[in-house]
């Protein structure tokens, strides 16, 4: 668990325009600055991308989910229907080996994503 409570302080001398861009950047990404220094010197994800790559991965869950939904959709057609043309079948399921693929992909680059932002977490 991290220790909430500032041990130390450091005092760095840096020109005035420097500190007012760092600001600014502290501003745009929604960190502090000791957060963006801190985190700079670690070589750790700064929490404003932690939080764009928990969002994309939500939305690429998401884009599976609607995929998902539509193979439902077609197989409950072919299920009342009880017919489907052999050339639909195959191209059908073709796609459902991309998808499948695709998804073995994405869930290692999540394996990977996840593995990096919790290391990072084991040094806050």
């Amino acid at each position: 668990m991290r220790n909430m409570e500032k041990e130390e302080r450091i005092f760095i001398r840096i020109q005035k325009y420097r500190k007012e861009s760092w600001k600014k950047l502290c501003f745009k990404k929604q960190i502090s600055l000791s957060s963006l220094i801190i985190d700079s010197v670690e070589n750790r994800v700064f929490d404003d991308e932690r939080r764009k790559i928990l969002a994309f991965i939500e939305k690429q869950d998401n884009i599976f989910v609607r995929i998902e939904n539509n193979i439902n959709q077609v197989a409950r057609i072919v299920n009342t229907q009880k017919l489907m043309n052999i050339e639909a079948l195959k191209g059908f399921n073709e796609k459902l080996k991309t998808i499948t693929e695709l998804k073995e992909q994405q869930n290692g680059i999540f394996t990977k994503i996840y593995s990096l932002i919790a290391n990072d977490n084991q040094f806050r």
